[in-house]
């Protein structure tokens, strides 16, 4: 009796934890959905309230006036993005303002599709700046100054050609003896006079600079930033975007960058630590020229750097993208001292090809500009070089794709699947959520028939152990299908290639996998490229640039276009509810992700009438490449 009892007691008890467990489930399914834009509770720390940002901060306390100051000669790459993201996002944090100067001094390398593309590139990563200005906004005043550096006998000019300058200043090395160039005494006068020649035109380039005298003959000196830089140079094309053919000079960026930095009173200057040394010529200036207290911060701006941002894997200088772009024609010595030229025909299709890093490119490509800053940020701020690999920055792209965008079914190389014993009773419209986890709301329309197309991957002639998906014996699932199917035949085209599989219901079978599809008769007709690495090393920099060396390392496979591949209606039904937009400035693209392959954006320049498609990232890394 009592046993029965005891039996009793631990059923009751059993029954009521389980009861208790069942109401905490419930109560947990009604709590809402944690979404990319649902705030934590305990947020990471901000990287501009810790680390280097702090200490810059908290060692000029007072409203931040901040600056990105690009070079418009080329298109603006990912080292780029960490300027960006540090200065317009440091004056953002601290409710100052953030001008975007162009630094237009050289009008040799100045072209009006990079002005664009910059500010594009800037908006496209969620910032509008405070004010668009230019260096040459300050020709005028930059004169003056360049005649009053003169009238201090602080500067001079000078005639010796570069190659003169280059030993005065220690040879290629910078490590031999460093001596005076023969004008550096000439009267204040003389200079003020030359100088006026060389703004009117009596000298063509490289006959005539005006330089800083700085310290170039002082023994401790060790910095060659102060072995009296150019301050002026006159440049063979003069005419410029802005000003025309008014000036025939042109100021350097040693001489202009500090002294507009002042002009617009920015309060912060933040740049990459290869300035690290220019900190002492751009305070050098700015005392001779009063325009800051010396050994004080309270007026001026204060010059700190950070550590750019290198990848791994790619190339990201201007000049060899460059021949990626154009293709470019080199020459080598052979050994018998014959000179053979070699022309290198262009390996990319533009500066927007999305195996190039250049934001414009990476853009294409499809990377959100949100991740693109939020990896940034994730890496910080100090003032060590932050080089990272390309597969880091491809898991961050995917950890927000896998949190943000819809899935679909593609089918990159279809081969048609044909269900032999299908009646009407199997053609149906299955309901499909755009995310089977719940993360991402939204649900779309699948028909299925019996006739639907497959990867061709997903089947062998053959069956073989360890592979699950579709071959002769094996029970496979179709995605979300009613039942699974069994291999009955296939056919081959005159290429030997399978074009058809006919296969039979397996109702009641449990498959080991089940693979994805798209059904025939809804299918879309689309253009899918995969990228992989440009280059067959991970250290292109490495590569003989000079004699072409490089050109022999280029992946044949960097890009693979599936020109026939399909995928559902439900690509449709994304554009038509999406606000697409394909603007170049515009982040507002298709996003989703491919079942079992990859994640995918619309390309925002299509091939006429065609849907042209970029892959973004794989779903996982590839641990081949």
């Amino acid at each position: 009796m009592e046993a029965t009892k005891e039996t009793s007691k631990r059923a009751a008890d059993k029954a009521k934890k389980k009861a208790e467990k069942a109401q905490k489930k419930a109560e947990y399914a009604l709590r809402p959905k944690e979404s990319a834009s649902t705030p934590t509770t305990s947020a990471p720390t901000n990287v501009f309230s810790s680390g280097w940002l702090k200490r810059v901060y908290e060692e000029k306390k007072v409203p931040v006036r901040s600056r990105f100051p690009p070079e418009p000669n080329g298109f603006l790459h990912i080292g780029h993005a960490k300027a960006i993201a540090v200065n317009f996002g440091f004056a953002k944090f601290h409710n100052g303002i953030c001008f975007l100067r162009y630094d237009d001094t050289n009008p040799e390398k100045e072209e009006e599709i990079y002005f664009s593309s910059i500010r594009e590139i800037i908006e496209w990563l969620g910032f509008e700046p405070y004010k668009i200005t230019y260096s040459s906004d300050h020709f005028d005043r930059l004169y003056e100054l360049a005649e009053e550096l003169i009238r201090r006998d602080k500067g001079y000019v000078c005639h010796c050609s570069r190659e003169e300058i280059n030993l005065q200043r220690g040879g290629p090395d910078n490590r031999g003896p460093r001596y005076a160039c023969k004008h550096r005494d000439r009267p204040i006068e003389e200079s003020l006079a030359e100088f006026r020649a060389m703004r009117d035109g009596k000298y063509k380039a490289g006959e005539a600079f005006l330089r800083m005298k700085q310290s170039l003959t002082d023994p401790n000196e060790g910095n060659p930033q102060m072995w009296d830089l150019p301050a002026y140079r006159v440049l063979e094309k003069n005419h410029h975007h802005r000003t025309g053919d008014k000036w025939r000079i042109y100021p350097t960026y040693d001489f202009t960058h500090c002294l507009c930095d002042a002009f617009e009173e920015i309060s912060h200057s933040m740049c990459t630590t290869e300035f690290t040394q220019s900190r002492v010529s751009y305070d050098w200036l700015l005392e001779v020229l009063d325009m800051k207290i010396p050994n004080s911060e309270e007026k001026g701006p204060m010059q700190r750097e950070y550590g750019r941002l290198n990848v791994t894997g790619t190339i990201l200088s201007k000049r060899r993208i460059q021949m990626l772009v154009e293709g470019t024609t080199v020459e080598k010595k052979n050994n018998d001292g014959t000179i053979e030229k070699r022309v290198i025909p262009p390996s990319v299709r533009g500066w927007d090809d999305p195996r190039l890093y250049t934001l414009v490119a990476l853009r294409r490509r499809g990377i959100p500009a949100q991740a693109l800053l939020k990896f940034v940020e994730d890496l910080g701020v100090t003032d060590s070089l932050t080089e990272i690999q390309t597969s880091r920055l491809e898991s961050a792209i995917r950890r927000h794709l896998e949190r943000t965008v819809p899935r679909l079914s593609m089918v990159l190389d279809p081969v048609k699947l044909v269900i032999e014993d299908a009646t009407e009773d199997d053609e149906t419209e299955l309901t499909v959520p755009y995310d089977p986890k719940g993360m991402i709301p939204g649900e779309r329309k699948v028909k299925f028939t019996g006739e639907v197309y497959i990867d061709s991957s997903d089947f062998r002639e053959e069956a073989s152990e360890g592979f699950f998906r579709l071959a002769p014996g094996n029970t496979v699932g179709l995605l979300n299908a009613p039942f699974a199917v069994r291999v009955t035949s296939f056919s081959k085209d005159f290429s030997g290639r399978v074009s058809e599989i006919r296969v039979a219901k397996a109702v009641g079978e449990k498959p080991k996998t089940y693979i994805h599809w798209v059904d025939t008769s809804s299918a879309v007709h689309i253009v899918a490229r995969q990228y992989f690495s440009l280059f067959k090393t991970d250290s292109p920099n490495t590569l003989d640039w000079k004699s072409g060396g490089w050109a022999d390392d280029l992946n044949p496979n960097s890009e693979v276009v599936f020109n026939n591949a399909v995928i559902e209606k439900g690509l449709e039904g994304l554009i038509n509810s999406h606000s697409h937009n394909p603007s170049r400035a515009s982040d507002d693209l298709v996003r989703f992700q491919a079942l079992r392959t990859a994640y995918f954006c619309i390309d925002p320049e299509p091939e006429g009438d065609t849907i042209v498609l970029n892959q973004i990232v794989s779903l996982k890394e590839d641990k081949a490449k």
